[in-house]
C-alpha cells in the first residue's frame, strides 16, 4: 500500500514542520528523520565526533601502556564500535522508513528497528571491550598493573550488572537512535498540522475563489434580468398600463430586497431566511409579469430561517423552475420553496408543475454553479439532486446540508 498523502524523504522539510537552525552540524535536520540524506548527514556528524573522541582514548591508551601499537588499534577499535553503535539503530530504522509502509505499520517497525540496533550494541560494545582489554593486558602487566579487579560479592555483582544495564540502555537508547525515534514522531505530528493547514488553506482559496465568481455571476445576472422586465413593461405600457404599474411595483420591491446586499460582502454571505425572501419577492414580480398564471407558495419554519445558506443559490433554482417549467407549458402553474430540517439536515426544495426535465437542462451553467459553489463550501457534506416528480409533472430540485455548517 502506498501513501499518496506523504512527504518526499529526499527533499528539505518545509519551513513550519523544520526544527533546528542552519548551523553547518546541523544541516542534516533539514531532511526527514529517517531519511538516506539524514543519515549520510548525521554520520558524519556523529563520526567526525567519535574519530576525535577514539584519537584521545587511543592517545591515552598508549602513554599508559607505552605502545603506541596498541595505542592505534585501541583507538581504531573504539572509532569502529562507536560509530556502530551510533548508527545501527537509524541505518535499520532508515531501511524500514524507505520501504514506504502505511504510517501505523512504519512506526511499529521503526520502534523495532532502534531496539535491535540497540541489543546489537550491547554485543558490539562487550566484544570491543574484551579486545581492548586483551590488547591493554600485556602493556598493564609490563607496568605492574592488573587488568582486571578482584572478584566482588554475589550482592555487588548483581547491583553491578543492573546498574551496567540501565546506563547502556541509556547510552545505547540515546547515542544509537532512541533520540532520532522521538524526532521522527514530533516530525509526524508537525507534519499532519502541516498538511492540516495546508488544506485549511486550500479550502478557504477555494471558497473565496468561488466567491469571486459567485460575484461576477451576480453582477451579469441581475442587469440581465432587469432589461428582460424592463422589456415587457416598455411593452405592456400601451396594451395594459395597469398591469406595467403593477410590473414595475413588483420590480422595486424585488430591487429593495436585492441591491444592498450587492454593495458589500453581505452579497457573498447569506441566511436561509435572506434567501426564501429573495425568492418571495421574485415570485411576485413573475406573477405579475406572467398575467397572474402563476402561483407560489415559500415556506420554511421560523427557527430555521437564521441558518447560513449559500447566496444566489436558491434564487437560480427558482428562475430555473420559471424560465424552463411554467413558462414553455400553457396555463396556469404553481411554484413551491420549501425548506425542512430532516434528521439534522437541511432540505431546502424547489417543485414546480411544470413541463418537466427537458434533455440538457441538468447540465446547464446555472445548476452547474450550483453544484460547484456547494462543493466548494461544504464539500461531499452537501447534495443536490434534479429529479422528475414523482407524480409525472414537473421537476423538484433539492438542496440539502449539514445543519450549522457554515454558509
Amino acid at each position: 500500500m502506498t501513501r499518496h498523502d506523504d512527504y518526499s524523504l529526499r527533499q528539505t522539510l518545509p519551513p513550519d514542520v523544520l526544527v533546528g537552525g542552519d548551523a553547518v552540524w546541523s544541516r542534516y535536520r533539514r531532511y526527514p528523520v529517517f531519511g538516506l540524506r539524514w543519515l549520510v548527514g548525521r554520520t558524519l556528524l556523529f563520526c567526525s565526533i567519535i574519530a576525535v573522541v577514539a584519537a584521545f582514548i587511543g592517545a591515552g591508551t598508549g602513554i599508559a601502556v607505552q605502545d603506541p601499537g596498541v595505542a592505534l588499534k585501541v583507538a581504531a577499535t573504539q572509532f569502529v564500535a562507536f560509530s556502530l553503535m551510533a548508527m545501527l539503530g537509524p541505518a535499520l530504522a532508515t531501511a524500514v522508513r524507505h520501504r514506504r509502509w502505511p504510517v501505523a505499520r512504519e512506526r511499529k517497525a521503526l520502534v523495532i528497528a532502534v531496539l535491535v540496533g540497540m541489543v546489537l550494541s550491547f554485543f558490539i560494545d562487550r566484544v570491543a571491550s574484551a579486545y581492548i582489554q586483551q590488547l591493554m593486558a600485556p602493556g598493564l602487566a609490563a607496568i605492574g598493573l592488573k587488568p582486571t579487579m578482584p572478584t566482588p560479592a554475589p550482592l555487588v555483582q548483581a547491583i553491578g550488572l543492573a546498574l551496567n544495564l540501565a546506563g547502556l540502555v541509556v547510552i545505547y537508547g540515546l547515542f544509537g537512535g532512541g533520540l532520532a525515534l522521538r524526532a521522527y514522531f514530533s516530525e509526524r505530528q508537525r507534519w499532519d498540522l502541516h498538511r492540516h493547514a495546508q488544506a485549511l488553506g486550500d479550502l478557504e482559496s477555494r471558497v473565496h475563489e468561488a466567491d469571486l465568481r459567485l460575484g461576477v455571476l451576480q453582477a451579469q445576472v441581475e442587469p440581465h434580468f432587469l432589461f428582460n422586465t424592463l422589456a415587457s413593461v416598455r411593452a405592456l405600457v400601451r396594451q395594459d398600463p395597469a398591469q406595467a404599474e403593477a410590473t414595475l411595483d413588483a420590480l422595486v420591491d424585488f430591487l429593495r430586497a436585492t441591491i444592498p446586499k450587492l454593495r458589500d460582502d453581505r452579497g457573498l454571505h447569506a441566511t436561509l431566511g435572506q434567501q426564501l425572501d429573495l425568492c418571495a419577492s421574485y415570485l411576485a414580480l413573475m406573477q405579475v409579469r406572467m398575467g397572474g398564471r402563476l402561483t407560489y407558495a415559500v415556506r420554511a419554519d421560523d427557527g430555521l430561517r437564521a441558518l447560513p445558506f449559500p447566496p444566489s443559490l436558491l434564487i437560480t433554482l427558482v428562475e430555473n423552475a420559471i424560465k424552463h417549467g411554467i413558462e414553455p407549458r400553457p396555463g396556469a402553474g404553481h411554484v413551491a420553496v420549501m425548506a425542512e430540517r430532516v434528521d439534522e439536515r437541511l432540505r431546502v426544495r424547489v417543485i414546480d408543475d411544470g413541463a418537466g426535465l427537458q434533455p440538457g437542462l441538468s447540465t446547464g451553467v446555472g445548476l452547474a454553479n450550483v453544484r460547484e459553489q456547494l462543493a466548494a463550501r461544504h464539500g461531499a457534506q452537501a447534495t443536490f439532486s434534479l429529479t422528475t416528480r414523482a407524480e409525472g409533472r414537473g421537476v423538484c430540485a433539492e438542496i440539502q446540508l449539514p445543519i450549522g455548517s457554515p454558509a
